[in-house]
């Protein structure tokens, strides 16, 4: 069954649907777990071991494999803070990001549904991850992207995977607009997070996570937030497994945003339940460079029910924070995912967060999902003859 997060509308699960016809809010699945846990054990370590939890047709499922990623202790960093910290790295995925969890079960609702064109508006990962997809499941893929605001890697894997890109004199919130436009006149099957399906996939983080820890909660998840669907997937994962009986607490949900796109950020300091829309956001985390999310209800909901947080860093912090997890724990990730990382810095600083905390922090997409910025960010290679006299002063002398 599909339901308004904001009405309570219901809505039969074969329909083609993206907001509520009635009041035109965001919709969410509502399913129930009536599974015993042991159910999962023995099974692949990918997202559809968790099939039961996953409302759609399993005859239908289009995979690349995804789900199953590291879930990496950080004691190094974690003595640093004065946390234990755990980081899920997203990026392992197979097209490099999260996205690849949303799309699986996105594209398989797609064959379920019978269309023959999928869409999507995207900073970027989520173009990559669905012209994989799309090219996988054999249907034509349309891509909208924001003219001169996707990373190098994301754009290179739309267009390979032969995906119909086309780049729009815009902000991503404009793109966005005009392919749901094209999606409600039914052209198209959109697969941006505005479909309820794309976040059961992302869910099975929240899963991950807690099975990782040994079917417990980490006091807090730490995540990145732009479009606002994964923090509230997460949420959503996680409170079902609650529901269920195979954990007993549930983790403080903590949304971090870059400085100069922060919505969500703005609208919890101060308690409102929806956003103001930023204008012409800018922040170099390309990833959450997003004015108006459209799943903010669910993000503030989700902050809100689960006693969390949300917090600002700057692209500066973002980047420190990107080069110090590359260089003490030996994880690349792109500027977006290194917010949650910077935001677990500024929040142990704050005091918000309280020495001795358990904390996932949910990084989302791999280091070479923006090589450029990871170039510019470094000192480039010493230029040197290959004489051994010479390399040999050099490194003595380092």
């Amino acid at each position: 069954m599909i339901r308004c997060v904001s009405c309570g509308e219901e809505y039969g699960d074969d329909e083609v649907i993206y907001t509520c016809e009635k009041c035109g809010s965001v919709l969410e699945l509502v399913n129930e777990i009536d599974v015993s846990k042991d159910i999962f054990d023995g099974r692949k370590d990918n997202l559809w071991k968790f099939k039961e939890c996953i409302p759609v047709d399993e005859t239908k499922i289009v995979s690349l494999d995804e789900g199953g990623t590291p879930f990496c202790r950080c004691d190094k960093l974690g003595d640093e803070l004065g946390v234990n910290l755990y980081v899920k790295v997203e990026g392992s995925n197979p097209t490099g990001s999260f996205k690849d969890r949303g799309m699986t079960v996105g594209m398989t609702k797609a064959m379920e549904l019978g269309v023959s064109t999928v869409g999507c508006a995207s900073t970027g990962n989520t173009s990559a991850s669905l012209s994989a997809y799309a090219a996988r499941a054999g249907l034509r893929c349309i891509v909208f992207l924001p003219s001169g605001k996707v990373a190098l890697g994301k754009l290179a894997q739309a267009m390979f995977h032969g995906a119909e890109v086309m780049s729009i004199n815009g902000n991503f919130d404009e793109a966005l607009e005009a392919m749901t436009a094209l999606a409600l006149e039914k052209h198209l099957y959109l697969l941006n997070s505005i479909n309820p399906y794309r976040l059961e996939g992302q869910k099975t983080i929240g899963y991950e996570i807690v099975r990782d820890l040994g079917w417990q909660a980490p006091d807090r998840i730490i995540l990145p937030v732009g479009n606002a669907g994964n923090i509230s997937a997460i949420w959503k994962g996680v409170k079902e497994f609650y529901d269920a009986g195979f954990i007993k607490d549930l983790p403080m949900m903590t949304g971090i945003q870059a400085e100069g796109a922060c919505p969500v950020t703005n609208a919890f300091k101060k308690g409102d339940k929806r956003v103001v829309p930023v204008e012409n956001p800018e922040t170099i985390a390309t990833a959450i460079r997003i004015g108006a999310p459209v799943s903010d209800i669910k993000a503030l909901n989700a902050i809100y029910d689960s006693n969390g947080y949300s917090e600002t860093v700057t692209d500066e912090e973002i980047l420190d924070a990107q080069k110090l997890l590359a260089r003490t724990e030996g994880i690349g990730v792109e500027p977006a995912s290194a917010a949650s990382i910077a935001g677990l810095k500024k929040l142990v600083d704050e005091g918000v967060v309280d020495k001795g905390e358990t904390i996932t922090c949910v990084v989302t997409g791999h280091l070479l999902k923006d090589p450029n910025t990871a170039i510019d960010a470094c000192t480039q290679p010493t230029e040197v003859d290959a004489d051994i006299d010479t390399l040999r002063e050099i490194l003595m002398n380092k």
